[in-house]
């Protein structure tokens, strides 16, 4: 794809999340862009925002269950930047320009030692990490009605919204990912449940599925970056106004009310 071309897509789907406008899918307007060619876009877009006074603060890893693999047509996860404005804390209410939000609960990884791909593994993600926490992403699409594919939502930086961190850090090495269980409630009621081992059957598989990715790109995990490590269960629908509270046994849990559109604004 032509650099202008990129940029002009990067523009589109920058454009579309401020003006809280959807956009047709990129695969119906650009038939034959590949994954690699979207992952340029991204950067594009991303490049934008920390121009405009963002920050990189970590990485999220999408499409890590197997169905979602299977319904997009690949064998392997896919990755988005979190960036500094796309971060809050759990209990606050999000105010975020969100279009069509959906809810995942996730297990955030907190570095403190950098992760240099390629051969990673799962010990040495559990080697590089600080704490985990619980953690809420609000994925969301710049796409009309969620007609993504692959490149659609690669390009789309993953179908990032924001993000949303419990306040209760735990070491991985008391953690027991794979075997921790979550429940999802809205306005207290259960609405998902699931098992860190849902996630490439460990999470930490996931982070070292992403650092080997990145090398490909020339991209280090860095010290007390984020990572995201991908859905535990099935996304939900956000009601607007509705509070969301993932809890996570001894790992502790994250909540936040995620607004209306005019609440937001």
């Amino acid at each position: 794809m032509h650099p202008e071309r990129v940029e002009k897509w990067a523009k589109r789907l920058l454009l579309a999340e401020q003006d809280r406008s959807p956009i047709p899918p990129l695969t119906e307007q650009e038939p034959g862009v590949t994954v690699e060619e979207a992952y340029q876009i991204q950067l594009a877009l991303i490049h934008r925002k920390l121009a405009a006074g963002d920050g990189i603060v970590g990485h999220k890893i999408g499409l890590t269950s197997r169905p979602m693999q299977e319904m997009m047509g690949v064998r392997e996860p896919d990755y988005g930047h979190l960036l500094k404005s796309m971060q809050y804390p759990s209990g606050v209410p999000v105010k975020h320009p969100l279009l069509q939000p959906r809810v995942e609960a996730e297990i955030a990884f907190v570095l403190k030692k950098e992760l240099k791909g390629p051969g990673l593994g799962l010990h040495d993600v559990l080697q590089a990490t600080e704490y985990v926490v619980p953690a809420i992403e609000i994925v969301d699409s710049r796409i009309e009605n969620w007609r993504i594919r692959l490149p659609d939502t690669v390009a789309d930086n993953a179908s990032s919204g924001c993000f949303v961190l419990g306040n209760r850090p735990t070491r991985v090495t008391d953690a027991g990912l794979e075997r921790v269980g979550m429940v999802l409630y809205e306005n207290g009621e259960m609405v998902q449940t699931g098992t860190g081992a849902a996630v490439l059957g460990h999470p930490a598989i996931g982070v070292a599925w992403l650092a080997n990715k990145l090398a490909e790109f020339g991209t280090i995990l860095q010290p007390g970056h984020v990572v995201l490590s991908g859905a535990i269960s099935a996304a939900v629908t956000v009601k607007a106004g509705a509070w969301y509270t993932a809890s996570f046994g001894r790992l502790g849990f994250v909540d936040t009310q995620v607004l209306t559109r005019e609440a937001a604004e």
